[in-house]
């Protein structure tokens, strides 16, 4: 396997000089994604640790839309319900960041690729910049109204709520699934991540958008996965000034197609 400069067996980091840098890139892509699934798991907890019944869960379930559930949560565990919104909007917002540096290392061989799958994410992402201050005021109708009166608000305006004002944010969260896309498919090709991680990071982006959603054991455990097998390492060999990927030890063959497809 060639290094990303195009030199057999370098282990030479790409120049990432600029935004985000070397330190700023290689700290987001470890940090950004465990805040979001630190949020995503208590997102989880408020909803599912046990505040609530097995009737009142299947009647939160019987709903057209989660955000019953969700304010619920908040009216029971406001401290837990607004940790989890907070550290997944901080999660979401470092990985502006990180995604940088991942399109960074990818452009030396797919430029294209790389650029346009790092601005659509970028989009998206700023699309969940809106779906938290929409979360945030649904919470805020809670304290100023009660559970009742805050639900049946929200719930009479939850369509307009989501889609966003001449629906530039709901197009927007489109973004995060074709960007990640198209960064998959550049790390993958300039062999930045292997079979097994990419179709990791393609899962993780999957992760649905928009407003008062809720996080399901199956989120928390893609997200706990990508963080440790997908960012962490590549955010570690970035920091250290290594080369993302394997590079071809001396001596030994390097990787044919066939091989590259399979691996892990």
């Amino acid at each position: 396997m060639t290094s990303l400069h195009g030199l057999p067996g370098s282990d030479r980091v790409p120049d990432l000089a600029g935004f985000p840098g070397r330190r700023i890139g290689g700290t987001a892509l470890v940090a950004a994604p465990l805040l979001w699934c630190a949020g995503l798991v208590l997102r989880y907890l408020a909803l599912r640790g046990g505040a609530f019944t097995d009737a009142q869960l299947r009647a939160f379930e019987a709903q057209p839309f989660m955000a019953d559930a969700q304010l619920a949560a908040y009216e029971q565990s406001p401290l837990m319900a607004t940790a989890a919104h907070a550290l997944f909007a901080a999660g979401a917002m470092l990985l502006v960041p990180a995604f940088a540096a991942l399109a960074r290392v990818v452009a030396p061989r797919y430029p294209r690729l790389a650029a346009a799958g790092a601005l659509l994410v970028v989009l998206g992402l700023l699309g969940r910049m809106y779906a938290a201050g929409v979360d945030a005021a649904a919470f805020a109708l809670v304290d100023d109204l009660g559970l009742g009166p805050a639900t049946a608000t929200v719930n009479a305006t939850y369509t307009d709520l989501a889609y966003g004002p001449w629906r530039v944010p709901v197009t927007a969260y489109f973004g995060q699934y074709a960007g990640v896309l198209l960064l998959a498919v550049g790390a993958h090709r300039s062999g930045v991540l292997s079979t097994g991680r990419t179709a990791l990071l393609l899962l993780w982006g999957a992760l649905w958008c928009g407003v008062l959603k809720e996080a399901t054991l199956v989120d928390c455990a893609v997200a706990a996965a990508a963080a440790a097998l997908v960012f962490a390492p590549l955010g570690a060999r970035i920091l250290r000034g290594r080369a993302p990927g394997r590079a071809v030890r001396p001596g030994e063959a390097p990787a044919t197609a066939g091989s590259r497809l399979v691996s892990w």
